[in-house]
C-alpha cells in the first residue's frame, strides 16, 4: 500500500513544530540603578585606588544564540564617580585630568564580538573618554537572561565585563609619579527588554500562567428571598 504523501508532509510539518524555537534578537536598555563601572588605578606604589561610576545608560541587541549580532552602546557620566573622598573626587575630575567641565561623558560603541562559548565572548569597540577614541576589548561574560523575579517582572539580562587600558592613550598623563597609567575596569551590567519587544513575550507568558492556573468554581449566590407578609386578622 503506498502510503499518502499528504499524510507524510502533515507528519513532517508536526516534527518540525515540535523543536525549540530559536531565540531572536531582542533589545534591551540598560538598568542605570543595577550597572556601575568599577576603575582602580595605582596608587603611588601603595596599593590600588578604587572608584565606582553609577547611573550609565545605554542600548543593547542581544541574541544569545547568536553573539556576532549583538551591538551595544553605553554612555557613561564621568562626574558621578566616586574614589570615597570628596577632594580626591575633585582633584580627578579636575582639568588636568578627566576634566569633566568639557569631557562629562565617555562613552562605548561595540564594532565586533568574538564568541567564546555560549556564556563567554570578547566584546571590541571605540571607547572616547576624554575626547580620545580607542579601541578596546571587553571580556564579557554572561550571568543570566531570565524574567526578573521582582515587579514589573521584565525579561533581564546580566553581564560583568573586564578590560585595562592606558590612561596616557586617553591624553591623560598628569601626576605620574603618584597614579598609574594602567587602569583596571571592572563592569557589572543588567539591561532590561524594552516594553516594545517584551509586551508579545508579556502576553503569551500570561496567557500560559492562566491557562495552568487551576479554575476554581465560583460559589452559587442565591438572591435573599423576601419573607411574603401574612395579613392580620381584622379587628373585631
Amino acid at each position: 500500500m503506498t502510503p499518502c504523501p499528504r499524510l507524510g508532509i502533515a507528519l513532517l510539518l508536526i516534527s518540525l513544530s515540535a523543536l525549540p524555537a530559536r531565540a531572536a534578537s531582542a533589545a534591551y536598555e540598560l538598568d542605570p540603578v543595577h550597572t556601575r563601572v568599577m576603575i582602580a588605578v595605582e596608587h603611588a606604589g601603595f596599593s590600588k585606588a578604587i572608584g565606582t561610576v553609577s547611573g550609565s545608560s545605554g542600548h543593547l541587541q542581544f541574541d544569545p544564540e547568536d553573539w556576532t549580532t549583538a551591538k551595544l552602546e553605553v554612555s557613561v557620566p564621568l562626574h558621578r564617580l566616586d574614589l570615597g573622598d570628596e577632594k580626591w573626587n575633585k582633584a580627578v575630575l579636575a582639568r588636568n585630568l578627566l576634566d569633566v567641565e568639557q569631557f562629562p561623558t565617555a562613552t562605548f560603541v561595540s564594532t565586533r564580538i568574538e564568541p567564546i562559548d555560549p556564556r563567554h565572548a570578547s566584546v571590541y569597540g571605540t571607547l572616547t573618554l576624554h575626547g580620545v577614541p580607542k579601541e578596546v576589548r571587553l571580556e564579557v561574560t554572561l550571568n543570566a537572561l531570565k524574567r526578573h523575579p521582582l515587579p514589573p517582572f521584565r525579561r533581564t539580562a546580566g553581564f560583568s565585563a573586564t578590560a585595562t587600558l592606558s590612561r596616557a592613550d586617553f591624553g591623560i598623563d598628569a601626576w605620574k609619579s603618584v597614579i598609574g597609567d594602567s587602569v583596571e575596569l571592572r563592569l557589572e551590567v543588567e539591561a532590561t527588554r524594552t516594553r516594545k519587544d517584551d509586551d508579545g513575550n508579556d502576553q503569551r507568558d500570561q496567557q500560559q500562567r492562566d491557562e495552568e492556573q487551576p479554575h476554581e468554581e465560583q460559589p452559587t449566590t442565591t438572591p435573599p428571598v423576601t419573607p411574603t407578609q401574612t395579613a392580620e386578622p381584622a379587628t373585631p
